[in-house]
Formats: structure tokens, C-alpha cells, sequence
């Protein structure tokens, strides 16, 4: 086959002719994203993550093949944000709760939302309640996680050429649907097969489940970041004042502030903690300069507090997962409030005969309808993401934030569990 040149960001690169952009670029040395593309598949375009301007025109890059004199722009600033947006909407449209999947540390969605930088959603999520369906013999899907790439149903079949997988409904309410006599043909080899290619966690092979500890994932990278050191001058000629809180959380972000053992004798040199638990600092006493929230809103109390904080801090950073957008509390975003009352209170098998009432008292905080992130609430100027983040990771932050550095996320400590 003939070798050909085009060009990739103003770069001039080589490969031949016909081949998959994908691929091409690779060989190059430049990374396109995709979560759909497989090098021996025909384009399937549906995640459209890959998306690359050619000539001028947008367009999913798994899509194209390479011809003489092509120019081809893969890395702007808007097409770099175009994606990070896809990636964000598929986030808020399934319930991808990366602190209790059976997929993190081994998704390639949740890579490429480390490798684009994605520590909050720019929309609202949408909390879906799709079907769990554990009834194949072999594996378990869950089409809350599944965003529709097309990878099991053209590369998943029987040793007899048989299809497994198959799209059912149009719309928003397509799903992938499995035929439940051809599941049942599989090896093991197969099924892991399956859950190795679905880019989520929406494949998973029964009694795999977390079977790779931390360290060991695909995409686990351990921080060699030290302890850190306040060294710079201190351009307010004082203490730095710093508050915390704790929302609806399980308090591991503020365990994981203390985690810097010694270090935390050169932190308390350069701040000094005001409102927190920390000091059991029940009310402010002077004004802030950073305000750090653990946790998201479930009641009115926790909307009273986060309005306080931003009233009394300059900068206020959401700490962890629930902070940003709900974590572990917000499962029950997907189940009306009613309900859940109904089953903490007055179905609950621990209730005792005739003590089945809900409490309802105006010393108790109301309910939310769902659990809220912090910045549906309140201006939010820096997010960490993590359950918990790295200590290290956390006060690198506020040390950024105090000595005005450029704010910036490491790979390593880049983790959303």
C-alpha cells in the first residue's frame, strides 16, 4: 500500500493510505480519545469522542481515513473542550458512581475524564433508574453505566456466530438488550472478553467483582508527591485563616486532611484553622480565606451552613465525590423521597410495634428532594475530587490557592475513589 502525508495540528505525519485515522495518529505519536473505536471494527462513530475537525468540518475521527494532503486538527482549545463536555454529558446521564464500581481504576471513561481534567459536571445529573439485569447466566448488566458505544454488539458472539447483544427501544429509552439463550453459550473466557471491552462498568462478569486491588488497575498510578512544604512568603503578612465542614459526607475527606503525619507542623506555621471540626469551632469568628466543604446538600441545615461559607470565605473548594456531585448519599436521587422515608421509618425491620412515625419537629432539618452538589447551591471556585483525595493532593491545592499558583490536578492524584 502507498504511504501518504497529511498533516495533524500543523504537523506534518505519514502513514498509509486508507488507514484509520485512529490508528494513523497513533503511529504518529497523537493520542485521539474514543470509547467505541476498535482497530479491527468497522467505524462505529457513537461516542463521538473522538471528534477532530477535517478541512474545516467536524467529524467523528474513527470515521475517517487518511488520504494524500489532509488536514486535520485534533488538539484546539474548542475541540479539547468539545470533548470534555461529551464526556461530562455521559457522566450525568447514567449513574456512574466511581467510588463503588466494580470497573474504576480498569474504565476507560473514567481515564479519559483524569486524562481531560474533568473535576466537576457543568450539568445537572440526571440520577436515571435503569435495569440491573443479573439474570444471564454469566454476567451482569447494568444499563445505568452503558452509554451506547456499540462494542459488545459487534464484538461479542457465540463460537457458532451468534450475536449476544442487541439494542431494544429508540431514543432516550434504548437499551442494550441480551439474549439470554446465546449468554449462556459463553466461556468464562468469553464473558471476561465482554467486560474487558465495555469502556464502563455496565459489563461485569459475576464473582469478578473488585477482584484487582489498588495499585493494580489498568489505569492506577501511585503519587510519589512528599509531604508538602509551606516555603513560600506569606504575601498577607499573617496566618492564613482556613474553615471546614462536613455536609452529608462519611467524614473521610477531613481524615484525609489530617493524613500528612509530620507535615502537618509545617502547615499550622503558615494557617490557622477558624469555624471547624477540626477545633470544634462552632461559629465563625473572622472572615476566611479558604473555606474547604466534605459532602453535598441533603437538608435544609447543610444549605444554611454552605451559604455561611461562602458568606465568610473568599475561596471556597469543594473537598471529594459528594462535595461535587452528591457520591454515595445521592444514590437515593434515584428513589422519591416518599419512599425512602417510608422504608427508613415505617417499614424498617429494626422499627419497633407502634414507633413506626415519621420524626417531624421544627428542630429537625427538612429532607431535600435529592441530594444537591455544593455548586447547584452556592459559587464553588475549586473542586478536588477524590473519596477521600490524597492528603498530599488537598493541601498542594490550598498551598496553590494561598500563594496564588497556577491551580492544577496531577495525574497520579486524579482519582474519583
Amino acid at each position: 500500500m502507498k504511504n501518504i502525508s497529511f498533516n495533524i495540528d500543523g504537523r506534518i505525519c505519514s502513514a498509509t493510505k486508507g488507514e484509520n485515522l485512529i490508528e494513523a495518529a497513533k503511529q504518529n505519536g497523537v493520542f485521539i480519545p474514543t470509547l467505541c473505536h476498535f482497530k479491527h471494527l468497522n467505524p462505529l462513530g457513537s461516542c463521538r469522542v473522538c471528534t477532530v475537525n477535517l478541512n474545516g468540518r467536524a467529524i467523528a475521527g474513527c470515521s475517517v481515513f487518511v488520504e494524500e494532503g489532509m488536514t486535520i486538527e485534533v488538539n484546539t482549545p474548542e475541540l479539547l473542550d468539545t470533548r470534555k463536555a461529551i464526556l461530562e454529558m455521559m457522566f450525568v446521564e447514567g449513574n456512574h458512581f466511581c467510588p463503588s464500581c466494580e470497573k474504576s481504576g480498569d474504565c476507560q471513561m473514567q481515564n479519559l475524564a483524569y486524562e481531560t481534567g474533568i473535576r466537576y459536571t457543568r450539568f445537572p445529573h440526571l440520577f436515571v433508574d435503569r435495569i440491573v439485569d443479573a439474570r444471564p447466566e454469566r454476567i451482569v448488566v447494568n444499563q445505568n453505566r452503558c452509554i451506547k458505544c456499540k462494542r459488545c454488539f459487534e464484538e461479542v458472539e457465540t463460537n457458532d456466530g451468534y450475536k449476544v447483544f442487541n439494542f431494544s427501544n429508540k431514543g432516550n429509552n434504548t437499551i442494550v438488550s441480551i439474549d439470554y439463550e446465546q449468554e449462556a453459550k459463553l466461556s468464562e473466557i468469553q464473558a471476561e472478553y465482554a467486560m474487558k471491552i465495555c469502556p464502563t462498568g455496565s459489563i461485569l462478569v459475576k464473582g469478578k467483582s473488585f477482584s484487582k486491588p489498588f495499585g493494580d488497575r489498568i489505569f492506577d498510578q501511585v503519587s510519589e508527591g512528599k509531604a508538602i512544604a509551606f516555603d513560600k512568603v506569606n504575601k498577607k503578612g499573617r496566618k492564613m485563616r482556613i474553615a471546614t465542614t462536613s455536609l452529608a459526607g462519611c467524614f473521610g475527606c477531613h481524615m484525609s486532611l489530617l493524613d500528612i503525619d509530620l507535615g502537618i507542623l509545617d502547615v499550622i506555621e503558615f494557617v490557622e484553622f477558624n469555624k471547624s471540626p477540626l477545633t470544634d469551632i462552632k461559629k465563625f469568628t473572622e472572615h476566611c480565606d479558604i473555606g474547604l466543604v466534605e459532602g453535598g446538600c441533603c437538608n435544609t441545615h447543610d444549605i444554611e451552613v454552605l451559604r455561611a461559607f461562602r458568606k465568610n470565605c473568599d475561596v471556597l473548594v469543594s473537598v471529594g465525590e459528594c462535595a461535587i456531585w452528591g457520591g454515595v448519599p445521592a444514590i437515593r436521587n434515584t428513589i422519591p423521597v416518599e419512599a425512602c422515608l417510608r422504608e427508613a421509618y415505617l417499614e424498617s425491620l429494626t422499627g419497633e410495634d407502634n414507633e413506626t412515625v415519621i420524626p417531624n419537629h421544627e428542630d429537625i432539618p427538612k429532607i431535600l428532594n435529592k441530594v444537591y452538589p455544593n455548586h447547584e447551591i452556592v459559587k464553588i471556585d475549586h473542586h478536588i475530587p477524590g473519596c477521600p483525595p490524597n492528603a498530599n493532593h488537598i493541601w498542594n491545592v490550598v498551598k496553590n490557592i494561598l500563594f496564588e499558583e497556577e491551580f492544577s490536578v496531577v495525574y497520579p492524584e486524579f482519582k474519583y475513589d
